[in-house]
């Protein structure tokens, strides 16, 4: 087997199975060394994220050349949506009576919105659930970034409307939509579109954006100076200078950098403690918990070894997430394509693969298969599971907490991120630890948090995530506990700066829950 290191480097071991090439299909069967086929590999639960976007809609995302990759749904370049019409495209006035579809009236592309469309001009299911229309009187709400807007380009060549960029990406319009029309799939497609060809490339926006949604790349330089980082961004008026400069909210506190990052502190242990060929996980650790929050990395490693797991730390980049909400899908296809490479070598030597980031889960299963076409790429979507998702499935955790008793009791104030939501998954942390004597654990409502990302990280939509999050700080203000908890790390920095508690990641108390 291959046993990951750190970036780019890799140890070979020698393990019971050899290393295959690919990934088994459910249905299909492997060759041996010796030319022999074996029974299909067992197949893995699917992953609790919606459909909608995945199966019954091709990912339309043209790579950087602009060529279509060969085995596409289609040989033409598809960048705004639809499929051949009936009239035979755009250059052809003629109409075969015989192929009519008198649903079937606006040409070229892929991704076909016919299916539910009818639905679509009778609903505002996703915009009463945008927590941006809530508080922003400007934005139109995700119908029109949709359908409406998608409709109006393909049939008079309109631009993309800028308002998409007010769109902050939370993606609580697919979870709201009773015809899984896929929604975020045309805002990202729409972003992408209006950053490639309408918005001008040496503007402060474009810089600012281009910044936030590449933080691995800047985070990486800081790490290696992560006390001279942490004291620069301390200084008064530092951050003032980059709203001036940047448009970056200049009330933000900047996130200090760890002095050892996770991957590092992987390196330096040797790896995996545990080996096990039977069990076996894929951490994608994603940005943060490299960078910044290496504790919920460390938390994630004992716990999951304490089950008997072999964690592999493949080499990874940025999941994408931020790069998407900021409209840059070729940098986020550059991340993608080394992502799905080692992911993919990582489930054919039997690994499921592990987030402990909500967001990073959600990118990797649903965004990722939605956008782009690579080789692998629906099997890491496949293979996909947010780290106590996992264990909910795969081990008995009522049975391993029943009669635990932690010696400090403890109290949490806790919010489900949105992109938890979306991949149903919004109570389990209430769930798990319920019933653990000296934990209470408060879920503080279904509002969003604000920050969404990048979103809260931009001068002029500051005010309006701190409008969007004021309800979830009030219920956490009302809480029994003085500590939040959540899953995804942006949500974190939104909770603490609203509020001033700490934040804890569920990883954290299941650590402390089960003596890992």
């Amino acid at each position: 087997m291959t046993r990951h290191t750190d970036d780019g480097e890799t140890e070979e071991a020698n393990g019971p199975d050899e290393k295959r090439e690919g990934v088994d299909g459910p249905d299909e069967k492997r060759e041996d060394a010796d030319g022999s086929t074996t029974g299909a590999a067992p197949s893995s639960p699917a992953p609790g994220v919606p459909e909608a976007g995945r199966d019954e809609q091709p990912s339309i995302f043209v790579p950087d050349d602009g060529e279509v990759p060969e085995g596409t749904p289609s040989e033409r370049p598809a960048t705004d949506g639809g499929v051949e019409s009936a009239a035979g495209g755009s250059d052809s006035a003629d109409l075969d009576p015989d192929a009519y579809d008198p649903v079937d009236v606006f040409p070229g592309g892929d991704l076909d919105l016919r299916e539910g469309a009818d639905s679509c001009y009778k609903c505002t299911s996703c915009d009463t659930s945008c927590p941006v229309a809530e508080v922003d009187d400007e934005f139109p709400g995700p119908k029109f970034q949709g359908p409406e807007q998608w409709r109006l380009k393909r049939k008079d060549d309109h631009d993309i409307d800028e308002s998409i960029t007010s769109c902050s990406n939370c993606m609580r319009c697919d979870d709201a939509c009773p015809s899984s029309v896929p929604l975020s799939q045309m805002h990202n497609e729409a972003r992408g579109q209006f950053v490639e060809s309408q918005m001008e490339k040496l503007s402060r926006e474009y810089i600012r954006n281009r910044v936030l949604s590449n933080y691995r790349f800047f985070a990486s330089i800081a790490s290696k100076v992560p006390r001279l980082a942490n004291a620069a961004t301390k200084i008064p008026g530092a951050m003032k200078v980059g709203e001036k400069l940047l448009g970056i909210a200049g009330d933000r506190e900047f996130p200090d950098f760890a002095t050892q990052t996770f991957r590092e502190w992987w390196k330096a242990r040797g790896g995996a403690q545990v080996e096990n060929p039977d069990k076996r996980v894929a951490y994608f650790h994603g940005c943060y918990s490299n960078y910044n929050t290496p504790e919920v990395g460390k938390a994630m490693v004992r716990v999951y070894e304490h089950f008997g797991y072999e964690v592999m730390v493949p080499p990874q980049k940025c999941s994408g997430t931020p790069m998407f909400a900021n409209g840059m899908l070729k940098d986020a296809r550059r991340h993608a394509e080394t992502n799905v490479e080692n992911l993919v070598e990582a489930i054919g030597e039997g690994a499921d693969v592990i987030a402990s980031c909500t967001s990073c889960s959600l990118s990797l299963r649903q965004e990722y298969p939605e956008l782009f076409d690579i080789h692998g790429i629906e099997d890491v979507s496949e293979h996909t599971y947010e780290a106590l998702e996992y264990l909910r499935i795969n081990e008995d955790l009522e049975a391993e907490l029943a009669g635990t008793e932690l010696a400090d009791e403890q109290s949490f104030a806790y919010h489900a991120p949105c992109h938890a939501r979306n991949q149903g998954l919004d109570r389990q942390a209430v769930e798990t630890f319920r019933d653990v004597d000296g934990v209470e654990l408060e879920d503080v409502g279904d509002s969003c948090s604000g920050i969404s990302g990048t979103y809260g990280w931009k001068e002029e939509k500051y005010e309006k995530s701190m409008e969007i999050g004021a309800e979830m700080f009030e219920h956490m203000e009302d809480a029994e506990g003085d500590v939040g908890m959540t899953e995804c790390p942006t949500c974190a920095m939104q909770m603490e700066h609203g509020t001033g508690y700490e934040v804890e990641h569920p990883l954290q108390l299941l650590e402390d829950a089960v003596g890992a």
